[in-house]
């Protein structure tokens, strides 16, 4: 969604943890107001699959509601939250399957795409740069493990150090959260091993992710 820049050194992290039953497997997208910043102590936040949604991340505010056709919010999302844990859950099937149409759900929507972008085409933009991206780290992601008995651990998410993103950045109308170096972490084999997802955004307080392995560009 622009130029890197990664916040200062983050002091604490919130914990996802996503160890899933059935998730070890042998494989051959107008803002509000800024919002108000305040202080939040050092925490560490748990969430195991007795509390997560682990059937599905849901795409929509209800059965019918387009959540990227509704208008942006300025609150604050947080790794904790189930829908997001079922997002990643989903992003993890799609490793693990080299399905990457698996995963289309835990990325930014289309519809908050074209509410944010100032672009001439975000349309094209979303498919032809940002999701081909999305789908090719997939695919590289799962030459890493396939073959192989590979186990999600947890993703360690920065909330604290989201930056709220104002219009006239990144070539946008519109604002969201954003927070860098989100660290997957994985077994495969039982050796641990680590991702990096470069760019989680915020539409209406949940968690999206717009760039996967690859930087932004």
């Amino acid at each position: 969604m622009g130029g890197r820049r990664y916040p200062p050194a983050v002091k604490w992290f919130v914990v996802v943890a996503l160890v899933l039953a059935g998730c070890s497997a042998t494989v051959a997208r107008a803002a509000g107001p800024a919002p108000t910043m305040t202080s939040t102590a050092a925490r560490t936040t748990t969430v195991t699959p007795a509390t997560m949604v682990t059937t599905g991340a849901p795409t929509t505010t209800s059965a019918t509601v387009d959540p990227g056709t509704l208008p942006q919010t300025s609150a604050r999302p947080s790794a904790s939250d189930p829908a997001f844990g079922a997002r990643m859950s989903r992003l993890w099937q799609a490793v693990v399957s080299g399905d990457a149409s698996v995963a289309l759900p835990a990325f930014f929507p289309e519809s908050a795409y074209l509410q944010v972008k100032a672009i001439t085409n975000p349309d094209a933009d979303w498919h032809q740069r940002l999701v081909r991206l999305y789908d090719a780290d997939i695919a590289g992601l799962h030459a890493r493990v396939e073959g192989h008995a590979a186990t999600l651990v947890g993703i360690s998410v920065p909330d604290a150090a989201a930056t709220w993103v104002l219009p006239g950045a990144e070539y946008n109308k519109g604002s969201y959260w954003r927070v860098y170096g989100s660290v997957v972490h994985y077994e495969v084999d039982g050796r641990a091993s680590t991702f990096v997802i470069q760019s989680l955004i915020s539409w209406r307080g949940q968690w999206y992710v717009v760039h996967l392995t690859t930087p932004p560009r």
